[in-house]
């Protein structure tokens, strides 16, 4: 009975780990490909059908895989659940690993459809790398926040998950996508950074997610706490 229950228990796991493959292959395909193609129609996209995209395919990629992964499609998220301690340490690597692989393929996808494009919808500061640093740890820290809140345990999943959480995506993409990219996500970032060669800011968009993420937990104990 052993070897069956190691199994189920091991087929599980790569059911999970292939979910955020999935998933965030999704989200960095339909939402960097909207900025790549709104750059390759001259504006046919535009910023708000940007921010759009990628709210939507959030929302849809919860609805997909949020009870299988819990859908969390972002390295930021996976360390912030696992430092709320609703989400196993020993599950994080693997978490990363499937949801960077997923952003490379994305990004490498993009580069092959759209060779003549320099950036693949990477994220640049439009200002100072300190104050994109400073949006991407406030963005991250409303997302995270709002994420725990609605979130069954580690899973973002059901339709308040679903619609929240794209639609907290969609509205600080909107706001302040021109400024810093309104990444919140190191692998959506990492991804075209160095398929595309453009990792000179990239320590912006690999440490403020985490670090905004991570900040949130202590003001999202406060609300829990019942006392």
């Amino acid at each position: 009975m052993k070897p069956a229950a190691d199994r189920i228990a091991a087929n599980n796991m790569l059911k999970k780990y292939l979910a955020e493959f999935i998933g965030t292959y999704a989200l960095v395909f339909c939402g960097t490909g909207a900025v790549v193609i709104d750059q390759v129609s001259k504006g046919g996209v535009t910023h708000v059908g940007i921010a759009i995209t990628f709210g939507l395919i959030v929302t849809c990629m919860i609805y997909a895989f949020g009870d299988i992964s819990g859908a969390h499609l972002n390295p930021a998220v996976s360390i912030a659940f696992s430092a709320a301690r609703l989400f196993p340490a020993r599950q994080v690597l693997p978490y990363i690993i499937s949801q960077v692989a997923g952003a490379l393929l994305a990004s490498f996808t993009l580069k092959i459809l759209f060779p003549s494009n320099g950036f693949l919808g990477a994220t640049l500061p439009a200002g100072s790398a300190w104050q994109s640093f400073i949006l991407e740890v406030i963005l991250t820290f409303f997302l995270m926040l709002t994420i725990l809140r609605v979130s069954t345990g580690s899973k973002e999943q059901g339709i308040i998950a679903g619609i929240v959480v794209g639609a907290v995506v969609l509205l600080e993409a909107m706001f302040a996508g021109p400024i810093s990219g309104a990444s919140m996500n190191p692998a959506r970032s990492l991804a075209p950074a160095v398929v595309s060669g453009h990792t000179e800011f990239i320590w912006v968009y690999l440490s403020a997610p985490v670090m905004g993420a991570t900040a949130a937990i202590p003001a999202w104990k406060c609300f829990a706490s019942k006392n």
